[in-house]
């Protein structure tokens, strides 16, 4: 029995390990951020709709953290910002069908029944308690709502209105709610700042509970 067991643990942390915690953006990033650039004063670009949005107020926060990581000052006046800052997102959803393994707990104990005994030269079908069957896995169709979920972040220089840095940030999950993935997209978005223009990427980044 205690081999059964452990047969059916294994076998279900195997099935289980895809599952891990994590929040994979693919992320792409063109720019033309200047080789020396001192003056980094900003301001937020808030489009008819943003302005008394707590919830985009709170995504502009997780910019602003990151902004000030990387040595970006928030302009105390508007008139004195160098660069403006906008951000967008939107979140998506589609049906997804998937054909996923089952491990089948009772699969051990046929094998208990079935399996072959040695009896004096030769094997017999008979019942034999010693001896188990490997663990059969079997499939199954099931249906999942993935979500999609989109965030870009725009920085241009207030005086010409040139676009100096424009990241988009895709991820997929199941979870539905932006705001649980935005704090992930939104350092995803920043990790390699400016990074390569034009190359993409995939960040890979653990959900901290």
């Amino acid at each position: 029995m205690r081999r059964t067991v452990l047969i059916i643990v294994a076998l279900s942390s195997v099935l289980l390990s895809g599952c891990a915690s994590f929040i994979r953006s693919d992320v792409i990033a063109f720019h033309d951020w200047p080789a020396e650039m001192q003056n980094k004063v900003y301001v937020f670009d808030r489009q008819p709709g943003q302005e008394n949005n707590l919830e985009h107020q709170n995504y502009e926060n997780l910019v602003r953290s990151e902004l000030t990581r990387l040595g970006f000052v928030e302009a105390q006046n508007p008139r004195a910002a160098i660069l403006k800052v906008a951000l967008n997102y939107k979140i998506d959803s589609r049906d997804v069908r998937v054909v996923e393994p089952v491990a089948d707990p009772y699969w051990p104990y046929y094998g208990a029944y079935y399996g072959p005994r040695w009896r004096g030269g030769y094997y017999g079908p008979y019942y034999d308690p010693f001896w188990y069957g490997p663990p059969r896995v079997t499939y199954r169709e099931a249906q999942y709502e993935v979500f999609k979920r989109e965030l870009n972040v725009q920085i241009t220089q207030v005086r010409d209105g040139k676009k100096l840095y424009d990241v988009s940030v895709d991820s997929d999950g199941g979870n539905g709610s932006l705001a649980f993935a935005m704090p992930y997209m939104v350092k995803s978005a920043f990790e390699d700042f400016p990074g390569r223009s034009g190359i993409p990427r995939r960040v890979k980044l653990e959900i901290k509970e």
